[in-house]
């Protein structure tokens, strides 16, 4: 890739990016008139709901209808819709790597640079800033948040040299991503979402009154545990090694499998972190259409 090539998503994927919106339920915009609404209360576009009149509200929003019927006086709050910084995390780490049987020239990562850029586009065609934050055994990879073409070029090429290696880092060496991502943004996470100490992270931002979702990237093998006979199975970031018979441990694996999605989304809905699950054999922007569609994002 040559600086400044943009990854190129198709004509049909970019059409229906183009009826989605990145709605961020906490972040409050402190300047100009985006395409998104935010949770900035105040005499906006969007209604949002009513409160009691408090002194130094201006008269005109005192809603006069309602005062006829309840004799009180009450202020129609709306949502100003602002720019918002949205951040990229993504978990490179070694895990990354995995791809399908049926797709062995497609890895994760390759799914998560190819999702990333899906929201590169709709931060880009919203006129928000956007950053990219990368995670893999090298520590952490930034590129600051911007906006603008030559942002998107940035983050794209950032995005081309990615790898997949080694496992999280320690926390010491993440302590630039506090630096750079503030209260109210946005943070999307692209990763399969098993890493505990990558969901810790999560945890703490969310904690920290940052807007935190996951884009979690999983493949059909994991899926459907498509193995037969015997099969060497082994953790890309360990090393660990197991030998066993596909056929024999599928039912095992596939029950385990599903209790630890079930409670990793305990544990997301417990911190107010929003989820949305793509799979390597489905179309690419699912988890984007689930989030931030007209029925999730409503």
């Amino acid at each position: 890739m040559n600086a400044g090539t943009p990854l190129l998503l198709p004509a049909e994927l970019r059409a229906r990016l183009r009826a989605l919106r990145l709605r961020p339920r906490l972040a409050s915009g402190a300047s100009g008139i985006g395409q998104h609404a935010s949770r900035s209360r105040g005499a906006g576009l969007e209604f949002a709901q009513y409160r009691a009149y408090e002194p130094g509200d201006e008269l005109r929003q005192i809603d006069w209808k309602l005062y006829a019927r309840s004799d009180r006086f009450f202020v129609r709050e709306s949502e100003r819709e602002s720019p918002i910084t949205v951040w990229l995390l993504l978990d490179a780490t070694a895990s990354a790597g995995q791809s399908d049987r049926t797709a062995p020239g497609r890895s994760r990562l390759d799914h998560m640079r190819q999702l990333a850029a899906c929201v590169v586009e709709l931060a880009l065609q919203q006129g928000d800033r956007f950053g990219l934050l990368a995670i893999n055994g090298e520590g952490l990879q930034l590129v600051p948040a911007a906006h603008g073409a030559r942002q998107r070029d940035r983050v794209h090429l950032q995005l081309h040299a990615l790898q997949a290696r080694g496992a999280w880092p320690a926390a010491e060496r993440l302590r630039p991503l506090w630096e750079r991502v503030r209260p109210g943004d946005l943070l999307l996470a692209i990763g399969d979402g098993f890493d505990d100490a990558g969901i810790v992270l999560l945890e703490q931002l969310a904690s920290a009154r940052r807007e935190v979702m996951l884009l979690q990237v999983l493949t059909a093998d994991e899926r459907d545990f498509p193995f037969d006979a015997g099969h060497r199975f082994r953790d890309p970031e360990t090393g660990d090694e197991l030998l066993g018979d596909g056929a024999a441990i599928r039912a095992d694996y596939l029950q385990r499998f599903a209790l630890a999605r079930a409670a990793l989304q305990s544990r997301l809905q417990a911190s107010g972190i929003a989820c949305a699950t793509g799979w390597l054999d489905q179309p690419l922007d699912q988890p984007l259409q689930a989030l931030f569609g007209r029925r999730g994002g409503a």
